[in-house]
C-alpha cells in the first residue's frame, strides 16, 4: 500500500479497484481514503495551517491538489487568507468574502509520508469493512447461520462466518457439547451490536428460537406457515417442549413435526445433541394447554387464579413425580411454555387446601360479621371469600341464598362495611405509629393497608416513594413453578413492595409521578418585568 500514494495514475486506480474487491467495500471509500492520505502528506509538505484539498478522478486517475483561501481587505492569516490584489492573479473578479482556489504543484512522497498515508488508508478501509459487516448482519437477527469454529477462548466459541466473526458465549452453548477448532457449527444470530472495534455478533445454540428455526428447516409446513410454533421452552441439552397449531384442519401438527418414523424430529434432536423434544398441540384455552404441556403426566383438574397469575394443577398421587419431573424439569418447562406459574398438588393436597381455606374464611366471617358458624359457612359455600365482596355486591345476590332474605342481606352488608371501616381505622393508627406521612394518603390508589405495607418497608415520605421505580413498587412476584407444599418466603419469590395488592404498572407509574409532583412545585416561576405606567414614572421624577 506504500506504493499506492507514489504510483502513477493507472496504478492508483488499479490499487483502488483491487482493495475494494478484496474487502467487499465501495470503491469510492478507497478513493476517499487515498485523497485524505494525499491531503495529509501535502499539509506536511506545505504546512499544516493550510486548508489543502485533493481530488482523485475515479475514472481517469488524474490528481488535483489545491489550497482554499479567503479574499480579505487586510490579511491576518497568510496561510488561509489573500488580499484582493493578489486574488485577482488567481481568479479575475474576486471580491472580499470569496473563497478561491490556489493550485499547488504535485508533491513527492518520502518514506515517512508514504507510511503515514498507508496507515490512513488502512484505517479507512477497516472502518468501511466494519460498517459493511454491521449492515450485512444487523437485519439477519433470528436467522440460523453456519460457520467454522475458529478458536475457543475461556469457554466462549469464536465462529468464522466468512465475512465476519461471531461468538457463542458459554451460557448460549448446549451444556456438555464438545466443540473443536475447524468444526462446522450451526447457530442462531441472537444479537448484533455496533462497537468501536467492529460489530459484535452474538450467536446461540441454547435459545428456544434456535429450535424453532431448526423445525422450520426440517418441516415444510412450518416454513410455509401452515403449521405455527406458538410457544417453545428448553432445558438445553436435556429436554424441550414446543406448542404447535395447524391452520389447516386436514393436517395434524404433531404428526407433521414428528415426520415419517420420526425422521423430522430426529434431525432436530441430533443437531441439539440428543435433546428430547415433547411436541404438544397448542390450545387457546389455558387450562387445556396446561394439561397438554404437562404430558406425559395425566391431570385430574386445573384451577386458574387470574389475580395471582398462577395455575393450580391437581394430579393423582401416582402421577405426582411424573408431573414434576426430574429436578422439577417437566413442570418448569410447562410453566415457561404457558407463561404461567404452575402449582402441582395431589388429590389429598387439594382437598386439604380447600378445607383449610373454607375454615379460614368461615372463621373470618364469624369474627368480622359477628354471625354464627352455619351462616358464615353458607356465605363461603356460595363463593364469598372477602369482606369487600359481601359489602359491595348487589344485595340480591346475598338475599338469593337459600334461607336468607333482604333484611338479613342488608344487615350483613352493613356489618361488612363497618368491619372494613374498623380495618381502615386500625391500619391508620398503625400507619401513624410507623411514621408514614399524611401526604401519602393523597396519592392515587393507595389505601391505609397499603401505606402500612410501605411503612414497614421503610417508605415513609413522599421523597421515599418518589425515589422508587415502577417495578420496585408494583412488580408481581416472579413466576416459579413449584409444589404447594414447598412454598416458603423465599427471596426470589418477592416482587415489588405492593405486589400483593395487584396494582398494574400503569397505576404504579401514576402513583410515583404523583409523588414526584412536589419536586417541580419548588421551582421558581420566571419573573415577568413590571411595566411602568406614566403616572409612576412622573411620581418618581418629582421625588
Amino acid at each position: 500500500m506504500a506504493t499506492a500514494v507514489s504510483a502513477n495514475k493507472a496504478e492508483l486506480l488499479a490499487i483502488a479497484d483491487s482493495v475494494a474487491k478484496e474487502k467487499l467495500i465501495d470503491k469510492a471509500i478507497v478513493v476517499e481514503a487515498l485523497e485524505e492520505a494525499i491531503q495529509r502528506a501535502a499539509k506536511t509538505r506545505y504546512g499544516a495551517e493550510n486548508d489543502i484539498r485533493a481530488k482523485l478522478d475515479p475514472n481517469s486517475g488524474d490528481l488535483r491538489l489545491w489550497r482554499v483561501v479567503e479574499v480579505v481587505e487586510a490579511v491576518d492569516d497568510y496561510f488561509k487568507q489573500v488580499s484582493v490584489k493578489d486574488a485577482q492573479k488567481l481568479q479575475a473578479g474576486a471580491v472580499v468574502g470569496d473563497y478561491i482556489v490556489d493550485p499547488l504543484p504535485p508533491i513527492e512522497f518520502g518514506r515517512i509520508q508514504a507510511q503515514a498515508s498507508k496507515q490512513i488508508i488502512f484505517q479507512k478501509v477497516r472502518d468501511a469493512e466494519r460498517e459493511r459487516q454491521f449492515e450485512e448482519f444487523k437485519d439477519r437477527v433470528g436467522e440460523i447461520i453456519t460457520g467454522v469454529v475458529k478458536r475457543v477462548e475461556f469457554g466462549h466459541v469464536v465462529v468464522d462466518l466468512g465475512r465476519a466473526e461471531g461468538v457463542i458465549r458459554r451460557d448460549a452453548q448446549i451444556p456438555r457439547e464438545v466443540v473443536r477448532v475447524n468444526d462446522r457449527i450451526r447457530s442462531l444470530i441472537l444479537k448484533v451490536v455496533r462497537e468501536n472495534r467492529g460489530p459484535q455478533i452474538f450467536l446461540s445454540r441454547a435459545h428456544p428460537d434456535f429450535m424453532k428455526k431448526l423445525f422450520a428447516q426440517e418441516v415444510p409446513e412450518i416454513y410455509d406457515g401452515i403449521i405455527e410454533i406458538k410457544a417453545a421452552a428448553r432445558d438445553p441439552g436435556s429436554r424441550a417442549k414446543i406448542g404447535v397449531i395447524s391452520h389447516d384442519s386436514s393436517i395434524d401438527p404433531v404428526g407433521a413435526c414428528v415426520g415419517m418414523k420420526g425422521s423430522r424430529v430426529q434431525a432436530v434432536v441430533q443437531e441439539m445433541q440428543g435433546e428430547k423434544i415433547d411436541i404438544i398441540p397448542w390450545s387457546p384455552d389455558t387450562a387445556t394447554f396446561v394439561v397438554n404441556a404437562l404430558q406425559p403426566a395425566s391431570v385430574s383438574r386445573v384451577v386458574l387464579d387470574e389475580e395471582e397469575d398462577r395455575i393450580e394443577v391437581v394430579v393423582p398421587d401416582d402421577q405426582l413425580s411424573l408431573a414434576i419431573g426430574r429436578r422439577g424439569q417437566n413442570v418448569r418447562l410447562a410453566s415457561q411454555l404457558t407463561g404461567k406459574a404452575i402449582d402441582i398438588l395431589t388429590e389429598d393436597d387439594a382437598s386439604e387446601k380447600r378445607q383449610r381455606e373454607f375454615l379460614e374464611r368461615s372463621e373470618m366471617f364469624q369474627k368480622e360479621l359477628d354471625v354464627d358458624e352455619t351462616l358464615a359457612q353458607l356465605l363461603v359455600a356460595e363463593g364469598f371469600g372477602a369482606l369487600e365482596e359481601v359489602a359491595y355486591v348487589e344485595a340480591d345476590e346475598i338475599a338469593g341464598i337459600e334461607g336468607f332474605d333482604e333484611e338479613l342481606a342488608a344487615e350483613l352488608q352493613s356489618r361488612a362495611q363497618e368491619a372494613l371501616e374498623r380495618r381502615e381505622a386500625a391500619a391508620r393508627e398503625e400507619r401513624k405509629a410507623l411514621g408514614v406521612e399524611d401526604a401519602l394518603i393523597d396519592m392515587p390508589y393507595l389505601t391505609e393497608p397499603m401505606l402500612v405495607t410501605l411503612g414497614k418497608a421503610g417508605i415513609r415520605t413522599l421523597d421515599d416513594l418518589a425515589d422508587l421505580a415502577t417495578d420496585e413498587l408494583v412488580q408481581k412476584k416472579r413466576i416459579e413453578p413449584r409444589r404447594r407444599q414447598e412454598t416458603s418466603n423465599r427471596p426470589e419469590d418477592k416482587g415489588g413492595v405492593l405486589a400483593e395488592y395487584g396494582l398494574s404498572d400503569e397505576q404504579g407509574n401514576e402513583i410515583i409521578m404523583a409523588a414526584r409532583a412536589h419536586w417541580f412545585e419548588d421551582e421558581p416561576a420566571p419573573a415577568e418585568p413590571a411595566a411602568e405606567t406614566g403616572e409612576d414614572a412622573n411620581a418618581e421624577t418629582s421625588q
